[in-house]
């Protein structure tokens, strides 16, 4: 339980996976590996024909990356190794043939946000702020940030980037096309995400697959991109300014 878990619950052709991590549900690297899998062998199960994405409980959603495995990061191979697990989540989402539903029920930052823009389709309630704070810690949004782009467009993902240490709402996500939709409670996000996954479920699979190719057109080469910019992280989290970033961070 201390290392987080990922869960499956597959119900008449709709897989939920569910993961989830004590300390915020922040995301170290096993469990990112763990996920990618999870993801990937969901995607392979044709018994599953749409997906829903989601953390367990009612506090955030995702803190990003585990900070405790930052800092004990002593090799740019670990580091390379550990910010792949991202670019490997990200790249199942984008790669699986169904489509897949994010369900976002409070804060989401850095990794979390990345998350976010790699379902087809998010549901957010009102509690679910966005924040990049990569910056904050010495690093950047370098993994996540063509996903981040890809839905929100440059301006907006550079002013996520920049301004590192600001919450942005869920509504201003919404604005900005990260999610789909926004609700005051999780009990109506999670009415409106079980029509969808209903009315999905009843859909064409093929026609789905179609359509999602359409909407990850011309990512082909994230599958050396997200990996180049792994290395980018691996390296600066090394340094010192980082290490001592991260410290204070944890001191508060």
């Amino acid at each position: 339980m201390e290392n987080g878990k990922v869960t499956v619950d597959l119900s008449n052709g709709i897989a939920t996976i569910t993961f989830f991590h004590p300390q915020s549900n922040s995301l170290p690297g096993a469990l990112l590996r763990e996920l990618a899998q999870t993801i990937e062998h969901v995607g392979a199960n044709k018994d599953a024909r749409v997906v829903v994405l989601k953390s367990e409980g009612e506090k955030a959603f995702c803190a990003g990356a585990s900070f405790d495995e930052l800092v004990a990061i002593q090799s740019t191979e670990e580091g390379d190794v550990f910010f792949s697990g991202f670019a490997m989540v990200i790249n199942a989402l984008r790669k699986i043939p169904q489509l897949v539903i994010g369900r976002v029920q409070n804060k989401a930052v850095g990794g979390g946000v990345g998350i976010a823009a790699s379902v087809d389709y998010c549901f957010a309630t009102s509690a679910a702020s966005v924040k990049l704070s990569e910056l904050v810690v010495g690093i950047g949004p370098f993994v996540v940030g063509p996903a981040v782009e890809r839905k929100v467009g440059l301006s907006a993902m550079s002013q996520l980037a920049i301004n590192a240490s600001e919450w942005q709402s869920a509504q201003w996500a919404r604005e900005k096309g990260l999610y789909a939709e926004v609700f005051d409670t999780v009990e109506a996000m999670d009415a409106a995400i079980q029509i969808l996954a209903d009315k999905l479920n009843n859909s064409n699979p093929e026609a789905m697959t179609e359509l999602k190719k359409i909407f990850w057109a011309n990512t082909e080469h994230w599958d050396q991109l997200l990996f180049q910019r792994a290395g980018i992280s691996g390296r600066l989290v090394l340094s010192d300014f980082t290490r001592a970033a991260i410290a204070k961070f944890k001191a508060k």
